[in-house]
């Protein structure tokens, strides 16, 4: 049977091949994730477990292949457990910043193209007892919502009930009527798309202290804050959400490294990807598994450095959030790039201006885990954290991912351009304390 009668096979999207044609030498497209064990693991029961679930998730078995010059993701019938799950004795690896650079430099490694574009790389012996997974997953191949869905079915020993993003379906909107949508969703405006697309043009005013020629070496820190504290004191000042007190939290920490290091305090413009896959039809395996890998969007907000009241500057994100999310902005963002589409030279522009360092200084996401603490071969897991790579002009990444009541910040940067992020991520704990003081008593 040829590759693209195949029924498991299929066409790149628009979104898969946009992720692909950013990897160059000093950028790979993957995303990864942190994991870490109690108890140590043995590698070979892991590969032996996976085998065993790889049917759930049918897109770590697809490899890239052209077919009559047209990119494809096709089955690998020759897929090899042995290369896609390996096990690593780093020196030294036991203590802290030792580990996060064993884990920066295997972030840094390409994935292999003529292979599934994923691969765990095991720890099976840190301090304490512990043991850590490092997974590597092209961003062409999933998205953070549909990795997390990969997780579940195929790595933790229970499939957990995964947090929707979104409470209710995204309603279609007009300019999406013409592919397959219905009428315009409540309050959506006959010119969003150009509103929306407004609100993300580059902004030449504004400066990002994380513009430069980016290198190809990477550093890691890691964040915790508790994710309760966070929402409770969202819920107190008045409808804001979780994200927008991941975003205060992440325009404290900016603020105290830009002190720190004499910066100018005023506002950092941050792309916020939101998730369009809509909320899953079903708990389980299968069906969520083997969703398309890429599809989302985003927004652009500015985080306001100047207040030092963390209240204050949650109440003008949740300003800003709530007025694209109102206005529909990743929606229309997604409806007019998709038309754009038809028109290679406009696509072309309208991608890279908003991937200038003039349109966003960083990119913060944050998707849902598990809701409950989770195991891997019966080890529970303590940690998990989400890392996603940077690009040229943007030297840093901040990816934010929720465990059983944590919310757990990675962040990626490169060291030449910025040589502590640790520190950062020591503001960002700082700022959550911060943050969840604010809670009112009682």
């Amino acid at each position: 049977m040829p590759a693209d009668q195949d029924p498991g096979a299929e066409r790149l999207s628009r979104e898969d091949l946009s992720i692909l044609a950013l990897e160059n030498e000093t950028v790979a497209g993957h995303t990864g994730k942190v994991i870490l064990l109690h108890g140590s693991l043995d590698t070979g029961q892991l590969r032996a477990a996976l085998g065993g679930r790889l049917h759930r998730a049918p897109r770590l078995s697809l490899r890239l292949a052209e077919i009559a010059g047209v990119p494809w993701w096709v089955p690998d019938p020759d897929l090899d457990l042995d290369y896609h799950v390996v096990e690593s004795s780093p020196a030294g690896a036991a203590d802290d910043a030792a580990f996060r650079a064993w884990v920066a430099a295997i972030f840094a490694r390409h994935l292999d193209r003529s292979r599934p574009l994923w691969r765990i790389d095991v720890l099976p012996g840190l301090a304490a007892g512990r043991s850590a997974l490092v997974w590597r997953i092209h961003h062409a191949l999933a998205d953070g919502m549909t990795a997390m869905r990969m997780a579940s079915a195929v790595l933790w020993d229970e499939g957990p009930v995964i947090a929707p993003r979104a409470a209710r379906p995204h309603r279609p909107l007009a300019g999406a009527a013409g592919r397959g949508g219905g009428g315009a969703g409540g309050g959506a405006h006959p010119f969003g798309d150009l509103m929306s697309a407004a609100r993300e043009v580059p902004q030449p005013w504004l400066r990002s202290p994380f513009d430069g020629h980016i290198d190809a070496r990477r550093s890691v820190a890691f964040s915790t804050a508790g994710l309760d504290g966070l929402r409770r004191v969202s819920r107190a000042t008045g409808g804001a959400t979780v994200n927008d007190a991941v975003l205060t939290v992440v325009s404290g920490g900016l603020r105290r490294w830009l002190e720190a290091h004499h910066g100018h305090l005023g506002p950092v413009r941050v792309k916020v990807p939101v998730s369009l896959h809509g909320p899953p039809p079903g708990h389980g395996h299968g069906h969520d598994a083997a969703r398309p890998g890429n599809r989302d969007s985003f927004f652009c907000v500015d985080l306001p450095l100047g207040p030092p009241d963390p209240l204050d500057r949650l109440a003008v994100i949740q300003h800003a959030t709530r007025v694209r999310k109102r206005g529909h902005d990743a929606q229309h963002l997604d409806a007019l790039m998709r038309e754009l589409a038809h028109v290679p030279q406009l696509s072309h522009f309208a991608e890279r201006a908003l991937s200038h360092a003039r349109s966003f200084a960083l990119n913060v996401s944050n998707v849902p885990g598990p809701r409950q603490p989770v195991h891997v071969l019966g080890r529970p897991v303590q940690a998990m954290y989400s890392l996603a790579e940077i690009g040229e002009h943007h030297a840093l990444r901040i990816a934010v991912v929720s465990l059983a009541g944590t919310l757990n910040f990675g962040l990626v940067a490169d060291p030449t351009l910025l040589s502590d992020v640790d520190q950062l991520a020591a503001g960002l704990d700082a700022e959550a304390a911060a943050l969840t003081a604010c809670l009112p008593p009682g």
